[in-house]
């Protein structure tokens, strides 16, 4: 028996599964793409979606929208094409922002507004990746908590200090939707799927992808035990003691001391495991928290180099382009274009 004529199966599944136009279904999804967005976001947004209609008819449409209606390139150089105009096609069921490096580049104050207006009617917004970015600087965010990739936390509660960020893949609640792009967009879709349509089609959806829900705690719970696996507990424990001394660089010797590990055995091992000793090791911790400090957020070069532990302003822009190949005040236009 093959499988499209399983008995046992909960749902139909149609050899040709329904792409209903946009108010041809029960709910329709405007899918704004901010250039340089995860094309990977995008298809774990999408895929639930058209599972569900294979399996439950005409549930979801979608329409990817760009802000003047021409193709968007995604961070892989893919070129995709769009539907619509934002300002035209904005309101649904759903508005959801994908964007992922250097969000604000191409992001205006009209585009702004047009969230601010289908928020104002009702409707439903969403971010993934560093979509967050957007919904907060248009002023959506306050009140809510949001979920959104861990590069880009730091940058995010630098520049909004009074949201609360979630250490979830995804908050869906409300009218607010955030989450970390990539597969959280999976587990985001099929819990709206069981909201709406019950956990037996949400299940069903995720088999066919052949995805695994899982708790929050429970994938936590495995990447520790993976970590703790791959590395010696000395380098996890000093990797700590770095991850929470970016701004008030501590010695080398005052980390070994901490740790209770000899300096000399602790760059063995960061030698075996990185390739780099310890201090260089805290020093592109340093550099990559500044480089998402001034990427994703409006923080000027001077108060990132302060706040990534660096002292000497010209020091910072020397290390800084030669890991980057580009200067720090480069960076930081970009990010508040």
């Amino acid at each position: 028996m093959s499988e499209n004529t399983r008995t046992d199966w909960p749902y139909p599944r149609p050899e040709q599964p329904p792409v209903p136009k946009p108010g041809d279904a029960a709910h329709t999804v405007n899918v704004w793409l901010v250039p340089n967005f995860s094309m990977l976001t995008l298809f774990c947004l999408l895929e639930p979606l058209r599972v569900a209609n294979r399996f439950g008819r005409a549930l979801f449409a979608w329409r990817l929208l760009s802000a003047d209606g021409d193709p968007v390139v995604a961070s892989n150089g893919v070129r995709i094409e769009v539907e619509g105009v934002l300002a035209e096609h904005a309101l649904g069921d759903l508005l959801m922002v994908i964007s992922s490096y250097e969000a604000e580049v191409s992001v205006t104050s009209a585009e702004r507004a047009v969230l601010r207006h289908v928020a104002a009617h009702g409707g439903r917004v969403g971010g993934l990746d560093t979509g967050p970015f957007i919904l907060a600087r248009a002023g959506l965010l306050d009140q809510h908590r949001v979920a959104l990739h861990w590069e880009s936390v730091p940058a995010f509660r630098a520049e909004f200090p009074h949201i609360a960020v979630s250490e979830a893949r995804f908050e869906f609640a409300g009218q607010r939707l955030t989450g970390s792009g990539g597969a959280a967009g999976i587990d985001m879709m099929l819990q709206w799927i069981e909201h709406d349509y019950g956990p037996a089609l949400a299940n069903a959806v995720g088999r066919q992808l052949v995805h695994q829900r899982v708790s929050e705690e429970e994938a936590w719970k495995a990447g520790a035990a993976r970590t703790l696996e791959d590395l010696p507990r000395s380098v996890v424990r000093a990797l700590a003691v770095m991850e929470t001394h970016l701004d008030q660089v501590l010695s080398i010797p005052e980390i070994c001391r901490l740790i209770g590990q000899s300096q000399r055995q602790l760059t063995r091992l960061f030698m075996a495991h990185f390739g780099e000793t310890p201090k260089q090791c805290y020093l592109g911790m340093r550099l990559d928290y500044a480089r998402r400090l001034l990427a994703d957020s409006r923080c000027r070069v001077t108060e990132a180099a302060l706040t990534s532990g660096f002292v000497h302003l010209a020091h910072f822009s020397r290390v800084y382009q030669a890991r980057f190949g580009e200067r720090p005040s480069a960076t930081a236009e970009r990010g508040t274009v």
